[in-house]
């Protein structure tokens, strides 16, 4: 009977963790669309973008094309983010759980960053076809448009780009650069929490009676720690994601094409640091 009530307890946990994962992830690639594209477009040097900032490239892309345009591929990327937050929450709770029992030191010391880390590699890998699709779509320009959608792009890309590998060009820098971008994301974040009920405990967060009378962060504590976690995780893996759309684009104009395979990685990366 204890073991069906845990069981029981288990699947009601993992249902509530994706469905809180899924919409937070919604909700804020939703909030962020536009700094995103004009990101993808700025990546990726569209011609028609290369030449300006983030907002001169914002402006631009309101003036040139049309408010809506701020948002061009963020249906792909709702289609996309449910599964992907929603499995990335899940899983890193799951293998935090299991890691806590794990009684070798570096486990011990680490256990969020390699939670973090397994967690970010299994959401990419099963969503990562979606990932492109929605960079493809987002850098296309109104007027120039090669896909008219997910599936006619998803349909074009296996067709005419080599089949099922068209739909995962660039995966190889990706997984290099979310082990340090999950894992510092979920370690930050668990880290800065722990800092925040330590030292500041009446400022940033609440008592909650359904947590034991333990503490919880307040949303403005959450806001914070998830912001911080966030950039410091960003800006450590951004030179594999600027290489990781440029190979997902490479194909969208022919003078880029031959950096779309793996074997253009170390160019792409030596392009990037400027490397001779």
């Amino acid at each position: 009977m204890a073991l069906k009530v845990e069981e029981k307890n288990d699947l009601h946990f993992i249902l509530k963790s994706l469905l809180a994962g899924g919409i937070a992830g919604m909700c804020s690639k939703t909030t962020v669309a536009p700094l995103d594209r004009i990101k993808i477009l700025l990546q990726a040097q569209s011609s028609h973008y290369k030449h300006h900032g983030v907002l001169g490239g914002l402006t631009a892309i309101v003036q040139k094309e049309s408010l809506l345009a701020l948002y061009k591929g963020n249906g792909a990327q709702m289609v996309r983010i449910f599964p992907y937050a929603a499995t990335q929450f899940t899983s890193f709770e799951i293998y935090k759980k299991y890691l806590t029992g794990v009684h070798i030191p570096l486990v011990q010391h680490g256990d969020k960053f390699i939670a973090g880390a397994g967690a970010g590699v299994t959401a990419v890998t099963l969503t990562y076809p979606l990932d492109t699709i929605r960079a493809r779509l987002a850098f296309q320009i109104t007027g120039e448009h090669r896909y008219t959608g997910i599936a006619h792009a998803a349909a074009t890309m296996f067709r005419s780009e080599g089949g099922i590998r068209a739909l995962y060009r660039g995966f190889v820098p990706t997984m290099m650069g979310m082990v340090p971008y999950a894992g510092f994301s979920f370690y930050c974040f668990e880290s800065l929490k722990f800092f925040c009920m330590k030292y500041l405990p009446n400022t940033l967060c609440r008592k909650c009676d359904r947590n034991t009378g333990g503490l919880v962060l307040t949303v403005w504590g959450k806001l914070l720690c998830g912001g911080l976690a966030g950039a410091v995780a960003q800006s450590v893996s951004y030179p594999l994601d600027v290489t990781r759309r440029r190979m997902q684009l490479a194909c969208m104009d022919p003078h880029t094409a031959k950096f779309g395979s793996v074997l253009a990685l170390h160019e792409s990366l030596s392009i990037f640091f400027k490397i001779t």
